[in-house]
C-alpha cells in the first residue's frame, strides 16, 4: 500500500506541475499578446481590458482597480474588477504619495480600500504613474507568484498608456504652438506696417503681445478728404487663434463702415452690433476711437469701456473718458455719448491698453496712473517717435527684471499747429 501511494502522490505532483506548467504558458503568451497589441499600437481602452482581462482569468484576482492619470493630472480609476462604481468615484488622491512600494492595507473603515488586500505603485524615475489595489485573496492562493506576474504586467500596461498621454499631450502642445504661430501671423497683418508723419500729425506705436499673440488692436485711417483722420486702440477678451480671427473680424468691420463716412455715433453702434452677432455676447472689446478733424482742429471720440487716452497740452490734461460701455456685450448699447476737444495748440495724445498699467515692479508694486500722468506731463512736447522711445525707456527702468504680465500696447498721436 506504501508504494501505491507513493505512486499516487507522484501522480497528483506530476498533475500540479504540469497545470502550473500550462498555467505560466498561458500567462506568458498572454504577456507576449499584449506586448505584440502596445507594438501595434491598440488604443488605452483596448489595453485596459486586456489587463484587466489577463488579473481576472489569468491571474485569478477577485477584486482590483487601477488608477492612473489623465490629462488633467488627475488620479482616476482605469478599469476594474468587482469594484462598486460609486466607491471608484472617491477622491484618493491624497493618499496615493504615502505607497512608495508595495504596502498591505488594512482599512476596514475607508469607502474603497476596504476592498483590498495591497497596492502595488508603479513609478518612473521616482515619479508614481499608476497604481494598482488588488483584493479578494484566498488563503490558498500562491500569493508571491501572483504579486510578481500583477507587477510585471501593471509596470508593461501603465508604461505603455503612459507613453500614450505624453504623446498625446506632446500632439496637444504642438497643435496650440502651431495654432498661436497662425494667431501671431493673422496679427502681425492686422497691425498697421506705417504710420503717417506729417507736419500736421505723427503717429507711433509700441505693440509687445504677450507671448507673441495678444489681443490689442490699433489702426489708423485718413478720410478721403484728408482733412479728417481716424485712429483707434482696442483689447479683445481671450487670446490666440480665437482672439487672432475675432480681431481680422473686426478690423474688417472698421474698414467697411469707417469708409462709409458715418456719423462716429452711428459707426460704433454698427461696431457694436457685428461683433455681437459674432461672438453671441459671450465675448467683447474695450475699444477707443478718435476723429480729429485737421482744419477746425476738434477731436471728437468714443471711449467704449477702454483705458481713457490722455490728451496733454500746455495748459491742459484731459482723460477721454466720454462714450459707452464695452462693444459687443449687448446687441443694443445702451448710451452712449460723444466727447469732443477743440485742440488749438500743440498736443500730444497717448492711447493704451492695461498691460501698461499692469506693469509691476520687483517689488510688485503696479504703475499707477498717477505715474504715468507724470511721465506724460514732463514728456508730451516731444515728437511721437521719441516720446515712445523714452516711454519704452521709463517702463524699463521701472519694472527692473520684472516681466510683462499681459498684451502692451501704445499708439501716441502728436498734433501740431502749423499756424501756431
Amino acid at each position: 500500500m506504501s508504494g501505491f501511494s507513493d505512486l499516487t502522490n507522484r501522480v497528483n505532483t506530476a498533475e500540479e506541475l504540469e497545470r502550473e506548467l500550462h498555467l505560466k504558458q498561458l500567462q506568458i503568451n498572454r504577456l507576449l499578446n499584449i506586448t505584440q497589441a502596445i507594438n501595434n499600437n491598440v488604443s488605452a481602452k483596448g489595453l485596459y481590458e486586456m489587463y484587466r482581462s489577463f488579473l481576472s482569468w489569468e491571474i485569478g484576482v477577485h477584486k482590483m482597480a487601477l488608477f492612473v492619470r489623465d490629462q488633467n493630472e488627475h488620479w482616476v480609476s482605469a478599469t476594474s474588477i468587482n469594484i462598486p462604481e460609486d466607491d471608484l468615484k472617491t477622491d484618493i488622491s491624497s493618499l496615493l504619495p504615502q505607497y512608495l512600494k508595495l504596502c498591505n492595507l488594512d482599512d476596514e473603515n475607508h469607502v474603497l480600500l476596504k476592498h483590498f488586500d495591497l497596492v502595488i505603485p508603479v513609478r518612473h524615475k521616482d515619479v508614481p504613474i499608476s497604481y494598482v489595489f488588488i483584493g479578494g485573496f484566498s488563503e490558498n492562493d500562491d500569493m508571491y507568484n501572483k504579486v510578481q506576474f500583477i507587477t510585471t504586467i501593471t509596470n508593461i500596461i501603465a508604461v505603455a498608456i503612459e507613453n500614450k498621454r505624453l504623446f498625446k499631450r506632446q500632439l496637444e502642445q504642438e497643435r496650440l504652438k502651431k495654432e498661436m504661430e497662425l494667431a501671431g501671423e493673422v496679427q502681425r497683418m492686422l497691425i498697421p506696417k506705417e504710420l503717417p508723419n506729417t507736419k500736421e500729425y505723427q503717429f507711433d506705436c509700441i505693440y509687445k503681445p504677450h507671448l507673441s499673440v495678444g489681443g490689442d488692436y490699433f489702426d489708423f485711417i485718413e478720410r478721403k478728404d484728408k482733412n479728417k483722420i481716424v485712429f483707434c486702440i482696442g483689447d479683445f477678451t481671450g487670446k490666440g487663434l480665437a482672439a487672432a480671427m475675432l480681431m481680422a473680424n473686426f478690423q474688417a468691420n472698421f474698414h467697411t463702415l469707417i469708409n462709409k463716412e458715418a456719423q462716429l455715433e452711428e459707426f460704433v453702434h454698427d461696431l457694436n452690433r457685428s461683433v455681437n452677432m459674432i461672438t453671441g455676447g459671450d465675448r467683447f472689446i474695450t475699444f477707443f476711437v478718435g476723429e480729429y478733424d485737421i482744419p477746425a482742429r476738434r477731436l471728437r471720440y468714443i471711449n467704449a469701456g477702454h483705458n481713457p487716452p490722455i490728451l496733454v497740452t500746455k495748459d491742459h490734461f484731459t482723460p477721454l473718458k466720454e462714450g459707452t460701455i464695452m462693444l459687443g456685450s449687448y446687441k443694443k448699447l445702451p448710451k452712449l455719448n460723444i466727447g469732443e476737444q477743440k485742440v488749438e495748440e500743440e498736443a500730444i495724445v497717448l492711447s493704451y491698453t492695461d498691460g501698461l498699467t499692469d506693469v509691476r515692479n520687483e517689488e510688485g508694486e503696479l504703475l499707477d496712473e498717477e505715474l504715468l500722468h507724470n511721465f506724460v506731463s514732463a514728456c508730451w512736447r516731444l515728437s511721437a517717435a521719441d516720446f515712445n522711445q523714452k516711454l519704452i525707456e521709463f517702463i524699463d527702468n521701472y519694472r527692473g527684471k520684472a516681466n510683462l504680465p499681459d498684451d502692451f500696447t501704445v499708439l501716441t498721436c502728436k498734433l501740431y499747429c502749423p499756424k501756431c
